[in-house]
């Protein structure tokens, strides 16, 4: 008996056709594709999950669409935001970009991008897109910061602080001097201070001020939806985006928890705001790390 992961071509057809089934073999055939050109395997998986989670459903994913939105395949096991995203974009016009490009088997693209910037060259920027899933200049300078591309083999401080440099400039500001695994430093700001820039944040990305970009690690319909802010407090300048982790996406969270990273010398740092679901904080938003104080915070 052949699997449903083995039909690897399927042509484009009429939205109105795709049933259930129709959707999860695509899903499928992206997951084959990633895992034949060597990508992250968690992408891959991912796919196949949420192709798992579709064809034992016994609703129509247009109803679902239908009748409650977005939110009514995100609740669904294994299927993200952005996988959501990819199934409503399938539903309405009959094609998925990112099934598009791999049958194409338009991969060089993105390496070339990399390969321009100074101590990336060719094949390391093959290994980060394959092994990364990026593919942008700014997803590069984002997984500069978070520890990703610390983590490549060959990938030593000195590369990793031209490739910081080399951002930098393109995208004209001055780098930060974060050390590579982003340890907390000793100084630390006031939580005070987080949390009144992890607000900001939250209220301008909600009310669509802030600039968004595109990352391609768990963006597969090529999404412009991760904002970023840039705000200072005291002379102190802080960066701060959704987190687009593994983990967040996995739990949902990648429009709640938010990574705010301190950029400058000597005090520069890395912190997390979620908001806390249990104890006597339940429902505010608490730094990582510091609840204690957080705790305090909120008492005064």
């Amino acid at each position: 008996m052949v699997s449903t992961r083995q039909l690897l071509t399927i042509p484009p057809g009429d939205p109105l056709s795709l049933d259930n089934q129709a959707v999860a073999a695509r899903l499928d055939e992206v997951g084959n594709l990633l895992e034949g050109q060597g990508a992250n395997p968690y992408r891959a998986r991912a796919y196949h999950r949420a192709a798992e989670t579709i064809r034992g459903l016994q609703t129509p994913l247009s109803e679902i669409l239908h009748t409650e939105g977005l939110s009514g395949l995100t609740e669904l096991p294994g299927i993200g935001d952005s996988i959501a995203r990819s199934i409503q974009h399938l539903l309405a016009t009959g094609e998925l970009p990112i099934l598009k490009r791999l049958r194409a088997g338009r991969r060089p693209a993105g390496d070339a991008v990399l390969a321009t910037v100074p101590g990336v060259g060719r094949k390391t920027a093959a290994r980060i897109h394959l092994e990364l899933g990026i593919a942008t200049l700014t997803d590069l300078e984002i997984a500069a910061y978070d520890g990703r591309l610390a983590g490549l083999p060959g990938m030593g401080a000195k590369r990793l602080r031209a490739i910081r440099e080399s951002l930098a400039g393109r995208f004209r500001r001055k780098p930060s001097v974060r050390s590579i695994t982003a340890p907390q430093p000793e100084w630390q700001p006031a939580v005070a201070e987080l949390l009144s820039i992890d607000d900001e944040y939250r209220r301008k990305a909600t009310a669509g001020q802030l600039l968004q970009v595109a990352p391609s690690r768990f963006n597969p319909a090529g999404e412009a939806w991760l904002p970023i802010l840039h705000a200072r407090r005291e002379g102190r300048r802080y960066t701060a985006m959704y987190s687009n982790t593994s983990r967040a996406h996995e739990l949902g969270m990648t429009h709640d928890w938010v990574v705010i990273f301190r950029e400058g010398a000597g005090d520069h740092g890395q912190w997390t705001v979620i908001t806390s679901h249990h104890g006597p904080m339940k429902g505010q938003r608490v730094v990582r790390g510091r609840e204690g104080e957080c705790e305090a915070h909120y008492a005064s």
